[in-house]
């Protein structure tokens, strides 16, 4: 794991499991563990890893989630629990929807929908994995950060510990200039120790870390970093296409098609090292720039 991290890679992913792992209140009532930090918020991929976790736990036998669909409505405390209520919105024979609301000292601060379905065959297609650097000649992003001098980069890569997260290029540098595509990033992920081996969990901690890097591709763009950039998550959308091991490298092949009225729209495919597409995400949030 990155020298930055002040904990072993096997410790940062324990604790990982242990937020991911939610407490039963009631039937479809559920209770997150906090996960302090320095940033005075709640990191989103927490909250909506968490939220899914839920809405899985509600989900009959047989049926795998397949998209899910959130939005953050308020910054979370991270020094206090989140509870989660799950409402059945529909159960069918082949799929099934559930809603939760994410509440925290009385306030919703997140909503998130998220659709099952049993396993059946079908018509198979995928797009090919794009070419990119190997992750051990990416960038390691943690230390990026916490060489960049702010404390807010110093703290998030204290708080992503349980991450490995290499640069592979944008449309800055590292990547081929593409006038159709003014906004493009690539980055190699994997959670940094080995997760239990519950397909679920995986689900779980990939979406924790899907909310890593995915809304900086919107700045790729544009001559200036993160330092002084106002930035902030509005939804998140996953669908999942083919089951993977989280703990394995990942390709984030991310782009944004557009950024206005302070706000900047990414995207990104997700392949395994061995060219399965296993994931597609979007997500839209507040990208403003630094204010004199």
């Amino acid at each position: 794991m990155t020298e930055v991290s002040e904990r072993p890679a096997a410790q940062a992913v324990s604790e990982l499991v242990r937020v991911l792992d939610l407490e039963e209140i009631d039937r479809d009532l559920y209770r997150g563990a906090p996960a302090p930090n320095e940033r005075g918020r709640a990191f989103g991929g927490q909250v909506a890893s968490q939220s899914l976790t839920a809405a899985i736990r509600s989900a009959d036998e047989g049926f795998h989630v397949h998209s899910m669909h959130g939005y953050f409505l308020l910054p979370g405390d991270p020094s206090a629990p989140i509870v989660y209520d799950v409402d059945r919105i529909r159960d069918g024979r082949s799929f099934q929807t559930r809603r939760v609301a994410g509440r925290q000292h009385g306030r919703d601060i997140f909503y998130l929908t998220a659709n099952f379905q049993r396993e059946e065959h079908g018509f198979e297609h995928q797009d090919a994995m794009p070419a990119a650097l190997p992750a051990d000649q990416g960038i390691d992003m943690l230390e990026l950060m916490a060489k960049g001098g702010s404390t807010e980069s110093e703290s998030l890569a204290r708080e992503w510990a349980a991450v490995e997260v290499r640069i592979v290029g944008n449309s800055m540098r590292g990547l081929p200039p593409d006038p159709r595509r003014p906004a493009r990033q690539q980055v190699w992920l994997r959670i940094a120790d080995r997760l239990p081996d519950d397909p679920n969990v995986h689900i779980a901690a990939f979406t924790w870390a899907s909310d890593i890097s995915l809304l900086g591709a919107s700045l790729a763009a544009h001559q200036l970093g993160t330092a002084g950039v106002q930035m902030a998550s509005l939804d998140h959308t996953i669908w999942f296409h083919r089951p993977f091991r989280a703990d394995e490298w990942w390709l984030y092949d991310q782009e944004s098609p557009s950024a206005e009225n302070g706000r900047g729209l990414s995207l990104g495919r997700v392949f395994s090292s061995d060219g399965r597409l296993v994931a597609t995400t979007a997500q839209q949030g507040i990208i403003r720039p630094p204010r004199s």
